[in-house]
């Protein structure tokens, strides 16, 4: 389970390291090898940024649902339901102290 969870985080920060600095000189690499033009250049640095969004919003969409059924298997609970029954203890404990 863990195996799975740090591959993912892995992932993203593979994804994650594609900056904008990075596309650019990629872009520029394959301008000069391909012999693109200043606009084809653009076009693949924009091409290049929206892969590594796309792929990095479908990683952590992943990391999470998986994340969320390793809680689940272990027994935890979330932040959401330790909120609601801490609200709940506290409510219990001001009544029977009135």
């Amino acid at each position: 389970m863990l195996e799975l969870l740090e591959k993912a985080v892995m992932t993203t920060i593979g994804v994650a390291a594609i900056t904008q600095k990075k596309a650019e000189e990629l872009a520029a690499e394959m301008k000069d090898r391909f012999k693109l033009s200043e606009d084809e250049g653009k076009q693949l640095v924009d091409r290049i940024q929206n892969i590594a969004t796309e792929s990095k919003e479908k990683v952590r969409t992943m990391a999470e649902t998986e994340v969320q059924k390793v809680v689940g298997r272990l027994g935890l609970v979330s932040r959401e339901e330790f909120d609601r029954l801490a609200a709940r203890v506290q409510e219990l404990e001001s009544r029977s102290s009135d």
